[in-house]
């Protein structure tokens, strides 16, 4: 082992274990740059393997994309409700619209001014015909009454005196006339003020049901004051028009059937009553009314009605479920399903519609029986779609009954 002196240290050149047990600060230095040496290594290793690993998952990706952009898309088939054209029998029939109105309808008021002083209905009541609904204060009228019948009896005193004396001419003939005119003049008073006192108790008019009350205790009413609606529903009638050009098609015994918004799953039966000898120069349409049967008082006043005027003539047409048909100012079209190669597919033909019955649709052109059209979810389709049927039948089908 050589010693090589530089300033106050001496270098070893002997092998580590010697120099290590001579100066432990170079065994420190050479372990730390070991260490690093091998630290960096693996540094090294670890990166070049991540660009690797990543390098490769990005070129994966990229081949990916390449290949869906080169390939087309196809969504899934769609999913639509299946219906048939259907031949069903129908009864010829004129459609029109119109209004119920009320067979008896009015406004109940007072004849004479007076202050509420009792009332005996309350809003929605029925009431008969002659029923006392309210009353107006007559004090003052009752107590005139009062004078009144004392002043009839006087001349009734003096009527029956004279009537007595008439016989042995122990009065005068002008006298007893004078007593008989009286006492009639004395009844007549009595009869109008217990006539003014009536008219101060207001009844209804004819039976039916109240409205909405609009007077309260205690207040004025002057004369002609509305106190309360008053509506016949009893039966009740619907008016309607219809063009002139099928006047000759109707008479007093055709029967309607009337359908209310209020009432989808309802069929109103009726007759026509009556049909106007005037024609409306403005619409060349005449009016129409026909009375309908209110037992169970379902129908009011001013309800929107559709109606059908039927005859005994039928049919045979063919027929849709509305949902069916797809409206456009253009003209209306269905979606039709047809099979092939690649499935069921759809293709959009156009449609002549006619009249409408209970949710169903005539078709007069475009279709022929048993061709199958899509019922339900028409929007989400295009010419050449494939579609999937639901099991679920169209939504104009799902209760199974077709209007005859």
């Amino acid at each position: 082992m050589s010693r090589l002196q530089i300033g106050s240290c001496q270098v070893c050149f002997a092998p580590i274990s010697e120099a290590t047990r001579c100066n432990p600060h170079v065994w420190f230095v050479v372990l730390g740059a070991f260490d690093l040496y091998r630290m960096i290594k693996r540094l090294i290793i670890f990166s070049l393997l991540s660009v690797l690993v990543f390098g490769g998952l990005f070129a994966l990706k990229v081949y990916q994309m390449q290949q869906t952009m080169h390939q087309p898309h196809r969504p899934p088939p769609a999913v639509v409700a299946e219906t048939e054209v259907k031949q069903v029998a129908w009864r010829s029939s004129l459609t029109a619209v119109g209004s119920l109105v009320a067979v008896s309808g009015v406004a109940v008021t007072n004849e004479v001014a007076g202050m509420v002083k009792s009332i005996y209905f309350h809003s929605g009541q029925n009431v008969k015909q002659g029923q006392l609904l309210l009353e107006l204060d007559y004090s003052i009228e009752q107590a005139e009454l009062q004078g009144l019948l004392a002043e009839q009896r006087l001349a009734e005193i003096r009527f029956e005196r004279s009537r007595k004396l008439i016989d042995g001419k122990f009065v005068s003939k002008s006298a007893f006339d004078q007593n008989q005119a009286l006492l009639d003049e004395a009844k007549a008073a009595v009869r109008t003020k217990m006539i003014s006192i009536e008219k101060k108790k207001i009844r209804a008019p004819f039976s039916g049901r109240l409205g909405i009350r609009q007077v309260d205790l205690g207040q004025y009413l002057t004369a002609g004051s509305d106190i309360v609606m008053l509506q016949q529903l009893q039966p009740i009638f619907v008016d309607f028009e219809i063009p002139e050009r099928h006047l000759s098609r109707l008479d007093t015994s055709k029967n309607v059937s009337v359908h209310i918004q209020a009432y989808p799953d309802q069929v109103f039966k009726g007759q026509v009553s009556a049909i106007s000898p005037l024609i409306d120069e403005n619409t060349r349409s005449v009016k129409i009314r026909a009375t309908l049967a209110n037992a169970r008082r379902l129908l009011y006043p001013g309800m929107f009605a559709e109606i059908q005027l039927l005859s005994n003539r039928t049919r045979q047409l063919l027929t849709l479920p509305d949902s069916a048909i797809s409206y456009n100012p253009y003209g209306d079209f269905v979606f039709v399903i047809q099979s092939g190669v690649q499935g069921l597919t759809v293709h959009s033909r156009q449609v002549e519609t006619g009249i409408k019955r209970a949710g169903r649709v005539e078709i007069v052109k475009g279709l022929h029986r048993g061709e199958r059209v899509v019922g339900a979810g028409q929007i989400k389709l295009r010419n050449g779609m494939p579609v999937t049927i639901a099991a679920m039948p169209a939504p104009g089908e799902r209760d199974g009954k077709t209007l005859q």
